[in-house]
């Protein structure tokens, strides 16, 4: 048993120092061992002129309807030609309630976008930009129209197109904001109106494509809806904890599938390639843009590399064929916003997975719901933490109680081991069949302490990712100094706290009788408390709340035993 517990605990150990150093590597820009690298960065280059494209056109589907061949994640075709936009596109910008955007008068195209109820961490007088142009970052949402038609030019997210509307600021007591572009005058007669529609108190964007065929003859026209965007991590973006970034898919066959950027960059990516429902999105931490569209609609997914760390993830409609003078509608939307996991269950099936749990999301999902509740009783988000921690203490009292009264014991009887160990040293054979029949003399199980304890570590591990991914914590007071629960403790006080209480713990355990073991017992919390000083406030609060009850509780117990101090 013995031998056992020191393998343990030097398993652990080991483990934690493999934990700091990679994220001492992560911290000073060098891979880490547990997570998918990105592709490197390109140096970064003078901010694009407005003219400027960053992606490619996608090329059409055979026949005008998805085939699984053409869905491979090859690169995108050329540009048509005719496409190239004009020098004089420009830029348009509203503002609602919640988001500021950016249009281009080059396809129309969503080139950045504000959220003004969330502040950037890095930058606290500023407003998170999601989507955005410039030396630092790429991130778009384009859309456009492709044909397999030999000869005809469809407007595409290259193409310049008119501003139909001038209205710029969605006013008091407005319900919706509508921004319209059309194509000029064309020789092929194809003409598109591409109409955004913002709602107060709403970031899913309404799209409305309307295809008008003013020429000759029948065009068959396939509608694309794309996300671009570069493979860096978010600004601000810890090297002590891992999120994920890049590329998402749903669809009710395959469920929620997640796409690493070095996968696009190997043409490796492996996803659903065709359906009749689901949504394309890109996810970072606490935010997240999806296409939805329709569903029992037909259609494809495609992800590319379109250019040196930039990558692209797509769905491709067919709208049928359109004869002279007739005309075809499509109506999508778009959401670009921050995760809020009850509003993006409402948007589509599944959307609210881009909330990344990992692999707790079965135990996550319900603590969110309880943690929410909470909120909505107690109406701190710090002070729900604490309620919630006190919730999933009470739920696995006895479990708890059994194990610090096995630790109790051991920590009782430690002094005959320690006096075994030493008049035995040179016996090893005999040492452990003396400790073994201490321990059933004592009716002491050794383990007893551990295996409660992994009973409720998926829940308390659930709970961690819940606080990390929570956007709901961002600009969360709780009391006094802490005006952000997702960012870290300014001065450092609750990482000093959660120190104090991990020691206080190891000082409540019993000593193990190997002086190696010892010795470990406290490096242990030391080590690990180093990571919290750089974790966001919300999380250690919830650790700290943890460690304050269960020392409660193990005191308690240590005190019934008479071993307190021993």
């Amino acid at each position: 048993m013995t031998d056992m517990r020191r393998t343990l605990l030097w398993v652990i150990f080991t483990m934690s120092l493999v934990l700091l150093w990679d994220a001492w590597q992560k911290h000073n820009g060098q891979p880490s061992m547990f997570s998918p690298a990105a592709p490197k960065a390109a140096a970064p280059a003078p901010q694009a002129p407005v003219g400027a494209a960053p992606a490619a056109v996608p090329s059409a589907s055979a026949g005008g309807v998805p085939t699984p061949a053409l869905s491979s994640g090859a690169g995108p075709a050329a540009a048509v030609p005719g496409s190239a936009p004009s020098a004089s596109a420009r830029t348009f910008t509203v503002t609602t309630d919640l988001v500021k955007a950016t249009f281009s008068t080059r396809g129309g195209e969503l080139q950045k976008l504000e959220l003004l109820r969330h502040r950037d961490p890095e930058v606290p007088d500023r407003q998170v930009v999601l989507f955005d142009q410039s030396a630092q970052r790429v991130y778009l949402a384009q859309t456009g129209l492709i044909t397999n038609q030999a000869g005809v030019v469809l407007p595409n997210h290259l193409s310049t197109l008119l501003l139909a509307s001038q209205e710029t600021e969605l006013k008091d007591g407005q319900a919706s904001l509508v921004v319209r572009f059309e194509t000029p005058a064309a020789a092929s007669g194809v003409k598109l109106v591409k109409t955004y529609t913002f709602k107060r108190g709403d970031y899913a964007i309404g799209v409305k494509h309307e295809v008008f065929n003013g020429g000759e003859a029948a065009i068959e026209p396939q509608l694309y809806l794309q996300l671009v965007r570069d493979g860096n991590p978010p600004p601000g973006e810890s090297a002590f904890y891992f999120t994920f970034t890049g590329p998402a898919l749903y669809t009710e066959a395959k469920k929620f599938q997640k796409l690493d950027f070095k996968d696009i960059e190997k043409n490796k990516a492996e996803h659903e390639k065709s359906a009749e429902d689901g949504w394309v999105a890109m996810v970072q931490h606490y935010f997240a843009a999806a296409w939805i569209l329709a569903e029992r609609q037909a259609r494809e997914y495609r992800t590319a590399k379109v250019s040196d760390n930039l990558y692209s993830i797509a769905t491709v409609v067919p709208l049928g064929s359109v004869a002279p003078g007739a005309q075809a509608v499509h109506e999508a939307r778009l959401f670009a916003g921050p995760q809020e996991e009850k509003k993006l269950a409402g948007l589509a099936p599944g959307l609210e997975l881009v909330k990344d749990y990992g692999w707790f999301t079965v135990l996550a999902k319900p603590l969110f719901w309880l943690l929410d509740m909470l909120h909505g009783v107690i109406g701190n988000w710090g002070w729900a933490i604490v309620a919630l921690v006190f919730l999933l203490k009470a739920a696995f009292y006895w479990l708890n109680a059994s194990a610090y009264r096995s630790m109790g014991k051991m920590k009782a009887i430690n002094p005959r081991i320690m006096e075994m160990r030493e008049r035995l040293k040179d016996k090893p054979q005999q040492m452990q069949q003396e400790m073994m029949r201490i321990y059933k003399e004592e009716k002491v199980n050794p383990l007893g302490g551990c295996l409660p304890i992994l009973v409720q570590m998926p829940f308390f591990i659930a709970l961690y990712w819940v606080l990390l991914s929570s956007v709901e914590m961002r600009n969360a007071p709780w009391v006094g100094w802490i005006s952000d629960l997702a960012a870290k403790d300014p001065y450092f006080i609750l990482p000093l706290l959660m120190t104090a209480s991990s020691l206080l713990q190891t000082w409540l355990n019993p000593t193990p009788p190997d002086p190696v073991q010892a010795k470990l017992m406290w490096i242990m919390p030391i080590a690990f408390s180093f990571m919290f000083f750089f974790f966001p406030a919300g999380l250690v609060l919830y650790w700290l709340t943890n460690n304050i009850l269960s020392i409660a509780q193990q005191w308690m117990i240590n005190k019934q035993l008479g071993v307190l101090g021993k």
